[in-house]
């Protein structure tokens, strides 16, 4: 594989590259469709929704497993939250309902996996859900609904250039199905290849046909239960925005660190919570968009 040159994700680097800023009410900032959450990790989906919404989205729709569904909209009142049937063991079941699949066609952006965890039903939920993808629509796919990918690849047919994949180390062996290699600038080109998706690898951003990014910032306190889900949300976001996917992913990931920075001085460098990542998305946003 070429190498390719690698762009360090600064704050000037990003001020020259803003993100679009819709003008209008909150329909101008798009849907996004967070699916995923099980009777197990309700709160993922919580996670994911508020760091789209943080990010600067216009609405939020969330699809869980039903069992969960009426807690979540106490908790997320910003939210339209759904219940989907679910499995005995308490994961959103595989084929999904009409109301879904209508759903993700009129959403902007669909982000599919967190809090998901049985592998087959996910396999058929995943298909299912991009197949009825918009057109125009753009989607993120995080946590179990990577390893649905990498057993069946072709669910990304006709939509891969909308699509952003958000794996950690071990999502990302998986989808290359080996060992990663120190090199995870070339690991991420390789899979951004693979799969023609753009791909966010634990801070290192490739995309399918060029262009690769890295953020030197982040700390080790990003990585605590919760903190992926949170930056598959703020793509998400950004997406709805209007940004295009290398960009909501390399603005993603580098508030994402932002953010772990100031906690890390508030709480300490690894005492801080996924949820309070969330928090700082907003002034880590706003200190990057004077």
């Amino acid at each position: 594989m070429s190498a390719r040159e690698v762009v360090s994700l600064t704050p000037a680097f990003l001020r020259e590259w803003p993100l679009p800023s819709p003008q209008g009410d909150k329909s101008s900032r798009g849907t996004v469709l967070v699916i995923g959450g099980s009777r197990s990790t309700p709160g993922a989906v919580i996670l994911a929704g508020t760091a789209a919404m943080r990010a600067g989205a216009g609405k939020l729709q969330i699809a869980t497993s039903e069992s969960t569904a009426p807690a979540l909209g106490v908790a997320v009142p910003e939210a339209m939250v759904i219940g989907l049937p679910e499995t005995p063991m308490g994961n959103v079941a595989a084929e999904p309902p009409q109301q879904l699949l209508d759903l993700v066609s009129s959403a902007d952006v669909v982000v599919v996996g967190p809090g998901l965890f049985d592998g087959d039903e996910t396999d058929q939920l995943l298909a299912a859900v991009l197949g009825a993808l918009g057109d125009d629509s753009a989607a993120v796919v995080d946590a179990c609904a990577l390893a649905s990918v990498a057993r069946r690849p072709e669910v990304l047919e006709g939509c891969a250039d909308r699509v952003v994949l958000t794996p950690n180390q071990s999502e990302g062996a998986g989808l290359l199905d080996r060992e990663l290699s120190d090199d995870l600038d070339a690991e991420a080109a390789e899979i951004a290849q693979k799969y023609g998706c753009v791909v966010s690898l634990f801070g290192h951003i490739a995309g399918p046909v060029g262009g690769a990014w890295r953020d030197e910032t982040a700390g080790s306190g990003l990585g605590t239960s919760g903190s992926g889900d949170v930056a598959a949300g703020m793509v998400g976001g950004l997406l709805a925005r209007g940004a295009e996917p290398s960009q909501a992913a390399c603005w993603g990931i580098n508030v994402h660190a932002a953010a772990g920075q100031r906690l890390a001085v508030e709480r300490g460098r690894t005492s801080y919570l996924a949820r309070e990542i969330v928090d700082g998305i907003a002034p880590a946003l706003a200190a990057l968009e004077v």
